[in-house]
């Protein structure tokens, strides 16, 4: 069913609105995929954070304009399903990446992230990020390790004095 000029400019202005506030973009081949395929595939967006549409190639090309992902514009060719990343910049290239090992039909055709475009082959690079909580992790990680070195060095002298007067105490006994 065709849409007319109403529907078409919602649509725009909801992709212009997501896209405006995303972190990355995955966008995918989907042909061949079968309707329970697709269906799984946006429950597990939901539930990942990630805003997929499947919507015309000429409306999200007018969505894009103005924002990071303009410099897809010109790769927008053929059936394909865009992948928003909304809450963290890996989940949309987690989910592609992790779906289209059970869907053969599922091809990562190019991946957009801070401005620049990637082909399709960069969505491991994009899946391999950190989610939000391991990049606080690493980061409470990099900041206790000079305190726990610091107190290491520390204490090392009273448990090297410990060593030498247990050595001397087990001499004495034997």
């Amino acid at each position: 069913m065709a849409l007319n000029l109403n529907q078409k400019k919602e649509v725009v202005a909801e992709l212009a609105e997501v896209a405006g506030k995303a972190h990355s973009l995955v966008a995918a081949e989907y042909a061949g995929l079968t309707v329970e395929q697709l269906t799984d595939l946006r429950k597990k967006a939901r539930q990942s954070g990630v805003f997929l549409k499947v919507a015309k190639n000429t409306l999200v090309s007018r969505a894009v304009e103005g924002t990071d992902y303009a410099v897809i514009q010109d790769e927008l060719t053929g059936p394909l399903l865009y992948a928003f990343s909304q809450e963290d910049p890996g989940a949309a290239g987690r989910l592609i990446k992790d779906f289209a090992k059970t869907a053969e039909k599922l091809k990562p055709r190019l991946v957009s992230l801070g401005g620049q475009k990637y082909p399709g082959s960069h969505v491991d690079v994009l899946a391999s990020l950190p989610t939000r909580e391991q990049a606080l992790a690493m980061l409470v990680g990099l900041i206790a390790q000079p305190a726990t070195m610091l107190a290491r060095v520390l204490s090392e002298p009273a448990v090297q004095t410990g060593r030498v007067i247990n050595a001397v105490g087990q001499q004495k006994a034997a």
